[in-house]
């Protein structure tokens, strides 16, 4: 039998009167959208945030037990004290550990070749002592291993600072503020790179920061992009000769060369930008490679002499229609290629070894653990290294490392994450289903369940992004557990807009096409109840982010599809929020999106913008999170979504808002607190689907 809903009001007070929700104690008649919320500035915003806090809090009483047990049951399954890979660089190997009761890890080193005592150098537990919220941005070693430089954001507002100390025991100096997370080192061990943001969030510069025994000077502007559409960012080639800056967009892109013993020098531009071409470059002494979509929509690589830029192009890997090309990592032997096979939705880390005429002497792919799965070229750091690293997952095996000896194919596994407890990863088994959409395209569905139960429709956790062409490869989660242990089927829909079938399958649900993935997430969900995995009754649909815009306009189109949701910082005003070019990120989304300053796309994005379609009509119970602190999907899209919802009142079970007011996109930083934030969520899906009395 389901689960009967706790009540809205505290049950010791029962028999009293209820007392009137925040909507109804904050409504304001001139403003039915609610867009009053978007003023933080407004104390009756805070003060509506804090009483919706309240009643999320006091509706989830009755399941504070099961959240505990949820918490604790995953902190039970994991290993916590956490021993990161050693990583050999010229001088010192480095490496992380985490303890097991800490929330963040402290890094060391030791000399190579040496007997002297290891060392700390960075110790982000501490540094979190003092903090409601720490994310490390990026952390920079300079070339001879002397200085660290790294930059943090302690509000979660991804405006990071910038710190510089020596090696190993140097007084951290704050040498910056509001500035990007992105540093990069030149060669010359005195300069370091990094950029800075425009009003609306927006990396439009980069800058360089010399510095004299460790004494910053004054910073000096290297490169600027007024293009609003463009974000700039930068990196260096593995061969440590070039810094490469790049202005990119969503669809176009530019690169800038630096040699990386002159910084000093003005960049020089690659190639000029053309609308709608997107390139990258590796570089091998001699060469440069270019990966790139001109003439070619799922990507080739190119050669181009070092010494002569206005040469002609000479094709290494030529375009194919089934794969797409991913990305290049050039080593002095070759080049390790990420590609994707398009039909089967599956990535594959190709080895090409040169030699000087570039003649390919071998040309093979890495084997897989399994299929599907996630491979991943880890750090390898050293241009000449023939032995390479790499990261394998999948949804039923553990995430592991192994390194690959290219001169005898041995492949030596480094680390495996270990799991604890009674459901282990051979009492799982994972199905990839082909759903049928509405145009007739085929829509890989990924279904994880205990393989006692396969055969059984399973109460589900359907879970979509859609967006970006990001994708989603298969990995495993010690979470998860506690829902598959307690009977639950976790599926995935891999819909067009991500790029889990190659860069066609990314345009595909975008601009124009949008409207595909919130078909494809309807196809998936429906496949997986004719197929007999899902019980159609009790499907639970979960979206983060631009995946809230996927679950948001799915139950416009379906309220009944789902018995209850959860949107995780999700983004819900679409046509507001790409109406405001103030906001972060809005205009550098327009190739994403579409400019609503055109007639016809603003009509595009009012037909699905889920806060602009929603209508008296059963939607399901829904869990909504917001964060005070987020500057890429305000707190107010959650907010108003949850006002706009309870003062239509015809959802067919609760909607509750939670807005954690110290964290920003990412959720909260400690991992602690971020996994018990997880069992909250994890213990109304429960609920949603009558199970929280079952035990594991």
């Amino acid at each position: 039998m389901k689960a009967q809903p706790p009540h809205h009001s505290s049950p010791t007070a029962s028999h009293s009167e209820p007392s009137p929700s925040p909507v109804e104690r904050f409504r304001r008649a001139d403003d039915p959208e609610w867009h009053w919320l978007e003023d933080r500035d407004d104390a009756q915003v805070q003060a509506f945030l804090e009483a919706a806090n309240d009643e999320s809090q006091l509706w989830m009483r009755p399941l504070e037990s099961l959240v505990e047990r949820l918490y604790h049951g995953h902190l039970a399954r994991r290993e916590l004290a956490v021993h990161g890979l050693r990583t050999a660089l010229d001088r010192f190997t480095y490496w992380s550990e985490t303890a097991a009761d800490a929330d963040y890890p402290v890094w060391w080193r030791h000399p190579n070749g040496s007997t002297e005592e290891t060392s700390v150098f960075l110790d982000l537990q501490a540094r979190a002592a003092a903090e409601h919220y720490l994310e490390l941005g990026d952390m920079a070693l300079s070339p001879d291993e002397r200085w660290l430089a790294w930059t943090e954001d302690t509000s979660g507002n991804e405006r990071f600072a910038l710190y510089l100390k020596s090696l190993p025991d140097g007084e951290p100096r704050r040498l910056l503020d509001e500035i990007g997370p992105e540093l990069t080192w030149a060669e010359d061990n005195t300069t370091l790179l990094f950029t800075r943001y425009d009003a609306t969030q927006r990396p439009d510069s980069i800058w360089r920061l010399s510095l004299d025994d460790g004494q910053a000077g004054e910073s000096v502007l290297v490169l600027s992009e007024d293009d609003p559409e463009f974000w700039l960012g930068l990196g260096k080639t593995r061969s440590r000769q070039w810094l490469v800056l790049e202005s990119a967009s969503k669809d176009t892109s530019e690169c800038y060369l630096l040699p990386a013993m002159a910084p000093e020098q003005p960049p020089r531009c690659f190639r000029p930008r053309e609308k709608g071409m997107e390139y990258g470059l590796e570089h091998r002494p001699g060469h440069y490679y270019v990966l790139h979509n001109h003439g070619a929509p799922h990507f080739c690589l190119d050669v181009v002499d070092e010494d002569d830029l206005n040469a002609p192009w000479e094709p290494l890997i030529a375009h194919r229609d089934d794969t797409t090309l991913e990305d290049v990592e050039a080593f002095d032997w070759g080049l390790a290629i990420t590609e994707r096979d398009h039909h089967e939705a599956q990535v594959r880390i190709r080895i090409v070894e040169l030699d000087d005429r570039h003649g390919t002497s071998r040309d093979e792919r890495l084997p897989l653990p399994e299929s599907p799965c996630s491979v991943m070229l880890g750090d390898v750091p050293h241009f000449h290294s023939r032995r390479l690293r790499l990261r394998e997952e999948s949804f039923v095996m553990p995430a592991r490392w192994l390194e690959h000896d290219l001169n005898n194919g041995e492949r030596q596994v480094l680390k495996s994450q270990p799991i604890h407890g009674n459901l282990q990863p051979e009492h799982l088994c994972c199905e990839r289903l082909w759903a049928r959409a509405h145009d007739g395209e085929r829509i890989p569905v990924s279904v994880v369940m205990r393989a006692d139960l396969a055969g059984h429709p399973l109460p589900t956790l359907l879970y979509g992004y859609g967006a970006y062409g990001e994708v989603l490869d298969p990995w495993f989660s010690v979470a998860r557990l506690e829902l598959l242990a307690r009977g639950v089927a976790f599926a995935v829909a891999h819909v067009r807009g991500g790029g889990d079938r190659g860069e066609p399958w990314y345009l595909a649900g975008k601009l124009e096409h949008k409207e595909n993935s919130f078909r494809d997430f309807l196809a998936a969900r429906n496949t997986l109840v004719e197929q007999g995995f899902s019980d159609g009754e009790r499907i639970a649909a979960y979206g983060a982010s631009a995946g809230g815009l996927l679950v948001g306009a799915s139950l416009n189109l379906a309220p009944k599809a789902f018995c209850a949701a959860v949107l995780d910082v999700p983004f819900v005003d679409v046509l507001r929020t790409m109406e405001n070019p103030d906001l972060p990120l809005t205009t550098a989304e327009y190739t994403e999106w579409g400019n609503p300053d055109e007639p016809d796309t603003r009509k595009r994005i009012r037909a699905y913008s889920p806060l602009d379609n929603l209508a008296p009509q059963p939607y399901p119970t829904l869990f909504l999170q917001g964060s005070w602190h987020d500057s890429r999907v305000p707190y107010w899209e959650p907010a108003k979504l949850y006002a706009r919802l309870t003062e239509m009142g015809t959802a067919r079970g609760p909607i509750l808002l939670r807005t954690d007011m110290a964290a920003g996109h990412g959720g909260a930083s400690g991992r602690f607190k971020a996994w018990y934030d997880n069992a909250r969520q994890d213990a109304f899906i429960l609920w949603s689907l009558g199970l929280a009395d079952k035990e594991p």
